[in-house]
């Protein structure tokens, strides 16, 4: 059989198996990966030089940061301190919840972010009586809106900055103001769907709930005086990486180094909560991605992309944009973005186009195409796992309903700033 036919087969079944979660993602990954290999597509060699180390290099340091500030209860903290200011009003309650789990999700990963604070949300809405379902599928939301404004906020933000050679600060002052505009707006749509339940009268439930004391959440204050002092270094360097010629892997790992130095915690201890699984999930994709392009798929897309727009910067930059976010809400964003990667690459390499524009589109696309349906992000099926646990199903229709128009809004409105700021 033709190698290209092979190739075409692997990466097509790899994707399909991985969107549908009925097998571990990353087991499927490094099978697509070692089938390539077996298949003498690619060498060994070949395969190990695809990996991107600084977007693996990246995660480690960051996932290493949280796993130790979570030590410290300062998440748990947060949710409570802003729950308390909603003042028993359910609207300023989503409001708050949904800025903070965003915010989050800017400088943390969004799975994490869920895990923290859903936990937080579930305490506070059985205190209240009300359902927890509109607060948290729009703090499922928020994390995905939010982990579009930085370069560490979301995977494939990672991996197309570590692609585009974009810094920390090119994300925040390119992304960061329109997904804050993104994350006010949000709850207000969230509204629309739940006007019943943001009605709800729940001044003696709320009585309870200010009785809760936030300080009690701090566990270690010692060590979260050494983890906000770290991490804010960390997040000081990253907003100078380039200007010291630093990759954005370097300047995590050494984070999580000083942090472990300072911390006296058990290096074992921490690496045990570092999500082997998902930089192996990595390591798998960029093999095959690199095995469909040595075939030349890769290339035939890219043709058939700029014959399609004509060269039209502005037609590449929407199509991008509206193919990612809808592609995305289906399939997973992080095999999406590193399959889309080589192909803006090229679609570069045949114009002389200015990529800045179409990166920012595959990752709007990318990042805010999770909230279309459950499937579509990580963060989404931890949500709702975390609620079916507590007896509450959101079925695919469920989510569907309210998540699709969502991303569309987002889509929407993305396609505006992206015109209006860079193709006007």
């Amino acid at each position: 059989m033709n190698q290209t036919i092979i190739a075409l087969i692997i990466f097509i079944a790899t994707l399909v198996f991985v969107s549908m979660e009925k097998i571990n993602r990353t087991v499927i990954a490094l099978s697509g990966a070692l089938l390539f290999i077996l298949f003498k597509i690619l060498n060994q060699h070949e395969a190990f030089l695809a990996i991107d180390f600084n977007t693996i290099g990246l995660l480690t340091g960051m996932m290493v940061m949280v796993s130790i500030i979570k030590k410290t209860g300062l998440f748990q903290y947060l949710a409570i301190k802003i729950s308390k200011l909603a003042r028993g009003n359910i609207f300023y309650l989503l409001f708050f919840l949904s800025t903070i789990t965003g915010i989050l999700s800017s400088i943390l990963d969004n799975v994490t972010t869920i895990i923290l604070i859903v936990p937080i949300t579930l305490a506070i809405c059985e205190n209240l009586e009300i359902s927890p379902i509109p607060l948290i599928l729009s703090e499922i939301f928020a994390s995905n809106i939010g982990g579009t404004a930085t370069l560490i906020g979301d995977p494939p933000n990672i991996i197309i900055g570590s692609a585009a050679h974009l810094s920390f600060m090119d994300f925040i002052l390119n992304l960061a103001p329109f997904v804050l505009v993104l994350l006010i707006l949000l709850p207000f749509f969230v509204r629309l769907f739940y006007k019943k339940e943001m009605s709800q009268n729940i001044e003696e439930a709320w009585e309870k709930v200010e009785k809760f004391d936030e300080k009690k959440a701090i566990e270690d204050p010692r060590l979260l005086k050494k983890s906000l002092i770290a991490f804010f270094l960390t997040m000081l360097v990253f907003v100078f990486h380039h200007n010291l010629g630093l990759e954005a892997a370097t300047v995590a790992l050494a984070g999580a180094t000083l942090l472990l130095l300072v911390s006296n915690i058990d290096p074992a201890d921490t690496l045990l909560e570092v999500e082997w699984s998902t930089l192996f999930f990595f390591m798998g994709l960029f093999i095959v991605i690199a095995g469909v392009e040595k075939v030349g798929l890769i290339q035939w897309l890219s043709s058939k992309i700029i014959n399609l727009t004509g060269e039209n910067l502005t037609l590449t930059t929407l199509a991008v944009l509206w193919v990612s976010g809808i592609s995305c809400s289906f399939i997973n964003n992080i095999s999406y973005t590193i399959s889309m990667v080589p192909v803006i690459h090229n679609i570069g390499a045949a114009t002389s186009f200015n990529l800045n524009p179409v990166w920012w589109a595959l990752s709007l696309g990318a990042c805010l195409g999770g909230n279309g349906t459950f499937i579509a992000a990580a963060a989404n099926l931890v949500g709702v796992n975390i609620l079916k646990r507590q007896g509450r199903i959101i079925t695919f229709k469920d989510f569907f309903r309210i998540g699709f128009p969502i991303m569309l809004i987002s889509i929407l409105l993305s396609s505006v700033y992206l015109f209006l700021r860079y193709l006007l």
